[in-house]
């Protein structure tokens, strides 16, 4: 899938028109009237990787593209100002209902060309009531050696590393 940013046609600084220029071999948007030069920042989405009581894992069926139909962790954007870890127990309880303690950082993923971050937290359930929320069509607790396909590139690689942060 390819990523692309907005990109604004005025400076956010005064006002005036802008255009692209390479700075330090990158194509932003530049202001010739205040030299302002727009970074475009990344976009961070929160995973939370939950477990049961008996240590299956929590996907959810999604109900929005990416993957639309398809098994997923737990996920979303991070809000502006909203600390990761609050953003993965928000997004967790609107796609499952269910509240989740956080426990640690499994990891940080990124490719390059793309402006998605990943931070993935480990999790575990504390209560709620299981059931789909308006991104999800369906949720549900895998055994390990049950795991549906997974659709996003990263997510083979954050289980092995999951189960590695977990000596299984």
């Amino acid at each position: 899938m390819k990523h692309t940013h907005y990109k604004s046609k005025y400076c956010k600084a005064c006002g005036h028109i802008t255009t692209e220029r390479d700075i330090e071999g990158t194509q932003r948007q530049y202001c010739n009237n205040c030299d302002y030069i727009e970074f475009v920042d990344p976009k961070v989405v929160a995973v939370a990787i939950v477990t049961n009581t008996q240590n299956d894992l929590l996907l959810v069926k999604r109900n929005i593209e990416p993957a639309f139909g398809q098994w997923a962790f737990p996920s979303g954007y991070v809000d502006n100002g909203e600390a990761v870890e609050d953003a993965v127990i928000r997004e967790t309880k609107e796609e499952t209902n269910l509240d989740i303690v956080v426990e640690k950082l499994i990891g940080v993923y990124s490719n390059t060309g793309n402006p998605i971050i990943l931070v993935v937290y480990s999790a575990s359930q504390i209560g709620g009531k299981l059931s789909p929320g308006p991104e999800s069509q369906d949720v549900k607790w895998f055994n390990l050696t049950a795991l549906p396909k997974l659709p996003f590139p990263h997510d083979n690689k954050i289980v092995d590393d999951w189960m590695q942060l977990n000596d299984r």
